[in-house]
């Protein structure tokens, strides 16, 4: 569910081991083109704390690729996958029968310091539980 935190749009997705999955849109990304968004994203957790901001289309951002996996309901053979413009995070999908296992991965490449990845995974339900996910982004991001 999408929940109004210090004026700005975001929500929160449980995670393996404790985690927390957080986004958090951030409108306009630049004053050029109203149809690049910006999202942050944040793990935490007991004894982590990621945080890293992605570009997104307005147009072909997660809330569509999340719809299409709730479309799909009854499954689909091998993993389905999204990226960001810039690919600083990566969805995959695997319908495994009663669950949709996602991958979520987090890249940051700098000309500064190492790159760094982090990969975090969610469990969902087909069907109902993928739909609210979409319709959490959808809203999220519809700003």
């Amino acid at each position: 569910m999408v929940v109004e935190e210090t004026g700005e749009p975001f929500f929160r997705l449980p995670a393996e081991g404790g985690l927390a999955l957080e986004f958090e849109a951030s409108f306009p990304y630049g004053p050029d083109d109203p149809d690049i968004i910006g999202l942050l994203i944040r793990v935490s957790g007991a004894f982590v704390q990621v945080e890293h901001p992605v570009v997104l289309s307005r147009h072909d951002g997660p809330s569509g690729f999340l719809h299409l996996l709730y479309e799909d309901f009854r499954g689909w053979t091998g993993a389905r996958t999204w990226s960001s413009l810039e690919n600083e995070l990566q969805l995959s999908a695997v319908h495994e029968g009663h669950v949709v296992r996602m991958q979520w991965l987090m890249t940051h490449l700098s000309y500064a310091r190492p790159a760094w990845s982090f990969c975090l995974n969610t469990e969902h339900a087909p069907g109902e539980d993928m739909r609210r996910l979409a319709a959490d982004f959808h809203d999220l991001l519809a700003g």
